[in-house]
């Protein structure tokens, strides 16, 4: 299997991820909770995932512990969801030391980041799928290191475990386009999240085992009021930009 932009349905990866053993290879650095590298072994299929189980989780004052694992999983399936496949595929699971998110391993340059892929140019599409992404899930940890550049080029958004939050806590790099209206197209993708959300249709349902029911009224705030005021939010302190930026 090809980590870098795989050829197989969204619906095949999430199986391979859901079903195949997980062997652990090494633990990736300057990570602040656990997160391991591991060959995924599925029939005759092979490829690299990322496995943060929850047990490995740093406590933290304002997210309960033990959830880290489960908004990495929500994450994508918002992403998804939108169809903007801004997250690689990642499921909830049971790996090797217990439960935790499986997300599929992408080949990335390492030296490139969100603003060195903004300075290269080519990037500039990605920003406001990006920006409201953020915005929707609470990203409390936006980061320019956060963004991957895949071999192929493209750009992937990971690290999402301190997200969904009930209280407003966005903090980003992306703030470029505050107070700027989001695209029409974007605003679609976003309204029809908003009625399927409401309906708990499809994989939506899955956030009712990931997220809180505070959180997914919260969401579901959020979500009504960017449709309502159909803007980018303003930074509301210095507490909004992340530091390091990288």
């Amino acid at each position: 299997m090809s980590n870098e932009r795989p050829a197989a349905s969204v619906n095949e990866l999430l199986a391979f991820l859901t079903y195949a053993e997980l062997t652990p290879q090494t633990s990736m650095p300057w990570s602040s909770n656990a997160t391991i590298l591991c060959l995924a072994t599925y029939q005759e299929t092979q490829g690299l995932v990322i496995y943060k189980p929850q047990r490995g989780e740093r406590p933290l004052w304002d997210f309960t512990r033990g959830t880290l694992c489960q908004r990495e999983a929500a994450a994508f399936v918002v992403s998804n969801d939108l169809g903007w496949n801004l997250v690689p595929p990642t499921v909830l699971r049971d790996g090797p030391y217990g439960l935790g998110s499986v997300q599929l391993f992408m080949e990335n340059d390492e030296q490139e980041h969100w603003f060195t892929m903004q300075k290269e140019g080519g990037y500039e599409h990605y920003l406001p799928l990006l920006a409201a992404f953020d915005v929707i899930i609470n990203n409390a940890d936006r980061k320019s290191g956060h963004c991957l550049k895949g071999a192929d080029g493209r750009l992937w958004a990971i690290d999402h475990g301190v997200t969904f939050h009930h209280e407003n806590k966005l903090r980003t790099v992306l703030w470029d386009l505050a107070g700027s209206p989001v695209p029409a197209p974007l605003m679609n993708d976003i309204v029809f999240l908003q009625q399927r959300l409401t309906l708990r249709e499809g994989p939506l349902k899955l956030l009712e085992q990931m997220l809180s029911a505070e959180e997914l009224v919260a969401l579901q705030r959020r979500i009504d009021r960017l449709v309502a005021k159909g803007k980018y939010p303003q930074p509301t302190s210095e507490w909004s930009y992340p530091w390091p930026p990288v």
